[in-house]
Order: structure tokens, then C-alpha cells, then sequence
């Protein structure tokens, strides 16, 4: 058995140099989180390598399979630019982050991302083995688990989004939402970052197509899908104890160089509306308005990493964080101190934690945010040497950070007041906040993180087997048959809805067809043979449809049983006043959910109508169509 994971990217970086092309390991984003589970396991890893030409793709394919155990998916720049650019980032990132009028919605970029997940599901069908654990991640594939699905209908798949999920409301937005709704529920296990993610989720899925949930599972068909929470780690035990050598002293060094007893700020994020960049600078130049003793006392340390700079919504924020930068440094700054100490670059991962150490307070504060890693790190880096963490209620670590000082970030005051808070808290409180938010820290680890996943989606599995329907294989189909020959007396019970016709939305519109009868009058006409209808159906239903015909009808779930050329005969006659009380109320809701009604059936109970109908070979058949 192989742990296939899969996402967009590849844990890799490909760049160009005189020599061709180099491959080198990317220690960012969801490699952080599986790269040392990765390795450790029998995995391998299928994304989009990157543009990489098509002369060397063939080239390219081998190493990353034989030195890296990574699969690549090659994607044409027309589907990367629709798949990717277009419906992955103009469409899903906005609505996912609940900023809906940012989103565009073009078609073309829709068949693309539709395309890109075909090409993914086929890479992978053909690489894998029935035994095999797949394992999807984010928002780019959130076709592919049912893709894969229509491929391999017994794979184990799990799948997790590492972005935040909308309210309903802000979802149905998405003119395709059905459809991602539908791609995501091919999966056993579906797993968010917290439960405000996993209900909005399960609230989408319950209003788009009325399943309801048990505890976290619904009953889908003949499977169990799962919805959970997985907080994802960070390695504590990297920022706790990284080595502190020469180099590492001289970053801290000038990171502290002319603050003397000040305190230093900081705030580090990728150049993306979502972070709240521009509001964070609003309240930092609040603070230093409603707290002038505080000028040159505290320098805040802004870090943006580039991101999507040739994007016009992009570049538009980028000016402004410029401008009020600017603003800021101009109108409290000094020859001596300077307000703002502003980098817009890749921080290397020892100048980042060099400035998690060397900081006193850290003010993380996006609009919107699956998770913030960097406030965890910060926490985990911060041994005994103190510091505060100031965090925006919008982050998905604030449901696991408590002790830190929890803002919303469109609050200026709030923020400005907790930065002051910050500096002035003592250091004992400092120390205790800090120990309690590490010690969750530790229990939740970025080890632990896929075995608790990888665990329950085990489980869901082993569910869903015992919810599935067995589809008689040859050798049962065979023996049925020589059952049913040699039998001289036989029964055959036959459920209604979901075994003779399918499911529909509207009970009226599932009626029998010419198979269907032609079927029934076979085998009811046949010398031995005894056949059953059970339905939940009123009688009238089924007189309208089996009239004339030899059959014994059992109505309403078993209250009323007809036999061939008899009368309808209750099963029981039960006391119904009670209905009296009941169906006002049902009729209150009638009027308000559209859609909806109520069918009354004359009484319910049960019969064995088999009492003393000795049959030689009877066989029982329970198939269901999903609706």
C-alpha cells in the first residue's frame, strides 16, 4: 500500500541556470507540513512541476520520480492561466476568503479547471493500486475526488482544504458550486482547519442537496463521508531549539541595532488583500496618535513577500501599503527613529526566525485566514525570552492561540489598544500566556497531524464497506440461478422506490415503466412463482400502476396488503385522533419551506404475509439508486 498525496504544486523548485534546468526541494507551504511525514512513508507526490518545455518534460518527469518520489502533472499554459491564474485564484481564493465582489466568473476558465482536474484524475487512476490512500489537497482539485472516484469506486480518498470555508450565503455565489460541492463528497474524509470551517461546510452541502449530517458523517448513497477538523502543526520542536550559531546572531543583531530598550514589532504576510496589511498600518498610526509617549520607543518591522505583482488588484495594494508607509514615516519619524522598517522580499528561513526571536510583540491580524502558520511559529520560537502575540479573530489560530490578545482586525482601536497592552504587559503574565499556548502547541504537532487524518479516514473506509451494496459477482449470479431452476415453489420480494424505478424529486414522477412491467408480468405469470411489492406508496399508487395483475401489494410500509384478485386488507387498525393535533402544525411548515409536504398514510404496522407460504428458494434483493 502507497500514500498518494496530491496538490497543486509539486514540494519542489525547478529554476533555470546556464546548465539547464535545476531541481532543488521548496521547504514552503504544504511541504512544511508533510515533508518529514513524507519521507518517511512509502509516498508519492503528484502536482504541476511548474512550466517546464515540452523537449524536456520527458527529462524532467524521471528525476523528480526517481530522486524525489514526486509524479508530475504537465499542464498547458492555456489551462494554467484558466485553471490556475483564472478560476483557482479569481474565483475560488475571493469566495473562500468571503470577498465575493472580488471574484470574476468567465467560462472559459471554468473548462479549464475542469481540464486540469481530468488531467490529475487520469495521472493518478493510472498510477494507482486498489489498496492504495489518496490524499488531496486545497482548492485547486476540488473536482478530483470525484473524479477519481468514477475511476477507482472502492480507493480510499481523503481530501483537505487549507483555506477558510464561506458561509453558504457567500458560496452560492459561485455559478458552479453544485459541481464543487459534488467534485469534494467523492472523498471518504474531508477535512478544515476549524469547526467554523467544517459547519459551513456541512451547511452548504445540507442546503444544496438536504443531506444532513450525523455527528460530523453523512450517508451518502452506500458511503460514509466524513467532515472534520484537523488543525494543522508546525515542527515545535524546529523553532524551539533551531541552532543559534554566528550567523544567526549577526541577523538578531541588526534587526536590534539602534532600538536599545525599545520594542520591536513586527508583522510578516504575503502581498494579498486577504491580509489585512493596509488596515494593520491604519492601526499601528492610531496607536501612535492616541500614545505619543510612545514615539520612538516602538518600531514596527513590516515584511510583505511578493505575490502576484503583475495582477491590477495586486499592484494596486502594493502602491497603497507604499503610500502609507510613506504617510506614516513622514508624519511621526525623526532623524533618529524611523517608524516603519519596511522589507518587500522572501524572508530565508533563518532571517525569519531570527525575527521571531529578536521581536517583542507580533501583530498578525489578516481579514481572512485558513490558518497563519507564522503566529504559531512565533509562539513555538519564543523559549524564555517573552513576547506577545496580538492575532486577528479571523485567523484560523486564534480558535487554538487563546491567550493571545484576539482583535478584529477592521477594529483600529481595538488593535491600537492591544499593541499598548502589549507593552506595557509585565513579563511573568508574558511568560504564562506563552507556556500555555506552547504546551497546545506540542500536543498538536506537525507530526501528528496526518496520522490523525490518515487514522480516521481508515475508519470512514472500513463505514463505508459496511454501508455498500454487494453486486452479485459471476459466481453468485450462477448459483441465483440454479437456486431459482431447482426451486418449484419460489418468492420474490421487490421494493418499489429505489429498486424498480429510481429516486425522484417529485414521489408522482416515479412511475413503472415498459420494462419494468414487462418484467413483472414474466416472472408473476411464471408456474411457481410468487411476487411481493413492498412500498411506503399509498394504495392508489399501486392499484393505478399493477392493476389486474398477479401480484400481492404490500401498501404505506406494510399497513395494507392486497393479494392477487383480492381486497385491501389493514395489517392493523390503529387509533388515529392523534393526527388531529399534529397536522395543523405540519401544515405551518408546509407554508413556509417550499417544497416541501405532507403525505398521510391510513396506518402503519407490520404483516407477515409469508405465514405459512412455504416457498422452496426464496431470495431477497434491497438495491437502491441514488437520488
Amino acid at each position: 500500500m502507497s500514500l498518494i498525496l496530491v496538490s497543486n504544486r509539486l514540494p519542489i523548485s525547478i529554476r533555470r541556470t546556464k546548465g539547464g534546468l535545476e531541481i532543488e526541494p521548496n521547504p514552503g507551504g504544504l511541504a512544511s507540513g508533510l515533508g518529514s511525514f513524507y519521507r518517511q512513508q512509502d509516498s508519492k507526490w503528484f502536482g504541476w512541476p511548474g512550466d517546464v518545455p515540452a523537449a524536456e518534460q520527458k527529462r524532467v518527469a524521471a528525476r523528480l520520480r526517481d530522486h524525489f518520489d514526486c509524479h508530475a502533472v504537465f499542464l498547458p499554459s492555456r489551462i494554467v492561466r484558466g485553471y490556475y491564474s483564472g478560476f483557482s485564484n479569481s474565483i475560488l481564493w475571493p469566495l473562500l476568503h468571503s470577498f465575493p465582489t472580488y471574484a470574476t466568473f468567465q467560462a472559459s476558465e471554468w473548462e479549464a479547471y475542469q481540464e486540469a482536474n481530468e488531467r490529475f484524475a487520469r495521472a493518478i487512476a493510472d498510477a494507482s493500486a486498489a489498496e492504495d490512500v489518496i490524499w488531496i489537497h486545497d482548492y485547486h482539485l476540488f473536482l478530483l475526488p470525484q473524479l477519481i472516484r468514477e475511476r477507482l469506486s472502492d480507493a480510499r480518498i481523503g481530501f483537505f482544504l487549507h483555506t477558510p470555508f464561506p458561509p453558504h450565503d457567500v458560496f452560492r455565489v459561485l455559478p458552479r458550486h453544485r459541481e464543487i460541492l459534488h467534485g469534494v463528497l467523492g472523498a471518504d474524509l474531508i477535512g478544515f482547519h476549524t469547526y467554523d470551517y467544517a459547519r459551513a461546510f456541512l451547511e452548504s452541502v445540507r442546503r444544496t442537496f438536504g443531506y444532513d449530517n450525523r455527528m460530523g458523517t453523512l450517508e451518502i448513497g452506500h458511503r460514509a463521508v466524513g467532515v472534520d477538523v484537523f488543525p494543522l502543526g508546525i515542527d515545535v520542536a524546529r523553532f524551539s531549539s533551531g541552532s543559534i550559531g554566528p550567523s544567526f546572531m549577526r541577523t538578531v543583531a541588526r534587526l536590534r541595532k539602534g532600538l536599545g530598550d525599545s520594542k520591536l514589532l513586527f508583522s510578516v504576510s504575503r502581498l494579498d488583500y486577504t491580509k489585512g496589511i493596509p488596515q494593520q498600518l491604519q492601526a499601528f498610526r492610531r496607536f501612535l496618535e492616541v500614545h505619543p509617549d510612545r514615539r520612538g520607543k516602538v518600531t514596527y518591522l513590516l515584511a510583505v513577500v511578493p505575490s502576484r505583482e503583475k495582477v491590477a488588484r495586486y499592484a494596486e495594494l502594493k502602491r497603497e501599503i507604499d503610500e502609507q508607509v510613506g504617510r506614516i514615516n513622514s508624519a511621526f519619524g525623526s532623524l533618529s527613529w524611523t517608524p516603519i522598517r519596511y522589507l518587500y522580499r522572501q524572508l530565508h528561513p533563518e532571517e525569519l526566525l531570527a525575527l521571531y526571536r529578536a521581536s517583542d510583540i507580533a501583530l498578525l491580524t489578516p481579514l481572512r485566514d485558513g490558518m497563519n502558520l507564522i503566529a504559531k511559529e512565533y509562539v513555538a520560537s519564543r523559549n524564555d525570552t517573552g513576547g506577545v502575540l496580538i492575532l486577528s479573530e479571523m485567523a484560523g489560530a486564534s480558535k487554538e492561540l487563546l491567550e493571545a490578545f484576539v482583535v478584529n482586525p477592521y477594529d483600529a482601536e481595538e488593535v491600537a489598544d492591544a499593541i499598548e497592552r502589549a507593552i506595557t504587559m509585565p513579563a511573568p503574565e508574558q511568560m504564562r500566556r506563552l507556556s500555555a499556548m506552547q504546551d497546545r502547541l506540542r500536543r498538536s504537532d506537525v507530526r501528528n497531524w496526518p496520522t490523525h487524518f490518515l487514522d480516521r479516514l481508515d475508519a470512514l473506509h472500513r463505514m463505508s464497506q459496511d454501508l455498500a451494496v454487494r453486486i452479485p459477482n459471476s459466481r453468485d449470479r450462477k448459483s441465483i440461478r440454479q437456486t431459482y431452476r431447482s426451486a418449484t415453489r419460489r418468492c420474490l420480494i421487490l421494493d418499489y422506490d429505489g429498486t424498480l424505478v429510481p429516486f425522484a424529486s417529485d414521489p408522482s414522477l416515479a412511475r413503472p415503466d415498459a420494462r419494468v412491467m414487462d418484467t413483472l408480468k414474466i416472472l408473476a405469470s411464471t408456474e411457481g412463482n410468487r411476487v411481493l411489492i413492498v412500498s411506503g406508496r399509498p394504495r392508489s399508487d399501486l392499484d393505478r400502476w399493477f392493476h389486474g395483475m398477479p401480484l400481492t401489494l404490500i401498501a404505506e410500509h406494510g399497513g395494507w396488503v392486497k393479494e392477487p384478485a383480492g381486497a385491501w386488507e389493514p395489517a392493523m387498525t390503529p387509533d388515529d385522533r392523534w393526527k388531529d393535533g399534529i397536522r395543523p402544525i405540519l401544515d405551518q411548515f408546509v407554508e413556509r419551506i417550499p417544497g416541501s409536504f405532507v403525505e398521510e398514510k391510513d396506518c402503519r404496522g407490520q404483516r407477515d404475509v409469508l405465514r405459512d407460504q412455504a416457498c422452496e428458494g426464496t431470495v431477497g434483493f434491497h438495491l437502491r439508486r441514488g437520488r
